[in-house]
């Protein structure tokens, strides 16, 4: 046995071509080793990950990847296709060239932030297309540390957060069960992916979801424009 010490040394290669989502495809099944799966999600496309050189993945997306995702599904190979990314953007952009299941979005929409309620929401809705929805915590700063967007968190967003918790402590309510509760009151999102890292971490994610959380409670934050109006809460 050889080990390696550090990093495992392989270089990313992003390919969202028709042979580069095929080869994806059949390297999940082995790595998985399985027959087939459900959803089948082409990740981290968009400007967030790729900035400039994402008008030449996204070209790629629109003339290959799409049609060897929509042929997978409709050969049966996966139930469902979408992407898994982090910004409303690129899922507004793909919606214009073809049809899609569901969206795995991350972050966007939190006790922080609401963006996609401008545009992607009532999109989503009117195609039909779902969110599984990821990263409830925006990287962590809802559940008591200090990161936003996997950096260190803006001094606007520190200070919502501590006027969140100080509603939520009135009400007797960790203010982590509201945020993994939250983007469930929206009809579009279907699921809710906390991301916990251990055993630990998931059982006390079980714990906040099973807290009861008063309508008030909601209630205040709209009132004290904590949330956007718009926001579903029941």
């Amino acid at each position: 046995m050889i080990t390696l010490g550090g990093r495992i040394p392989f270089h990313p290669v992003y390919d969202y071509s028709y042979d580069g989502i095929m080869r994806a495809y059949e390297d999940s099944l082995h790595r998985l080793g399985l027959d087939r799966i459900d959803i089948l999600l082409a990740h981290d496309i968009g400007t967030f990950q790729h900035g400039v050189e994402n008008k030449r993945h996204f070209r790629c997306l629109e003339t290959g990847g799409y049609k060897a995702m929509d042929e997978l599904r409709k050969n049966g190979n996966v139930q469902a296709i979408g992407l898994g990314v982090n910004e409303n953007e690129i899922c507004l952009d793909a919606l214009g060239i073809g049809n899609w299941d569901v969206f795995l979005l991350a972050g966007r929409y939190t006790l922080l932030e609401k963006t996609p309620l401008d545009l992607l929401f009532p999109a989503c809705q009117s195609t039909g297309t779902s969110i599984i929805y990821g990263g409830p915590f925006n990287s962590s700063i809802l559940v008591g540390r200090d990161m936003w967007n996997y950096v260190s968190a803006p001094r606007h967003l520190v200070k919502k957060v501590n006027e969140l918790s100080r509603v939520a402590k009135n009400y007797k309510i960790p203010l982590p069960a509201a945020a993994v509760q939250f983007p469930l009151f929206n009809p579009v999102i279907t699921s809710v992916i906390p991301d916990p890292r251990t055993k630990i971490e998931l059982n006390q994610i079980l714990e906040w979801f099973q807290i009861k959380i008063p309508s008030e409670f909601w209630e205040e934050l709209k009132a004290k424009n904590l949330l956007d109006q718009r926001a579903y809460i029941s």
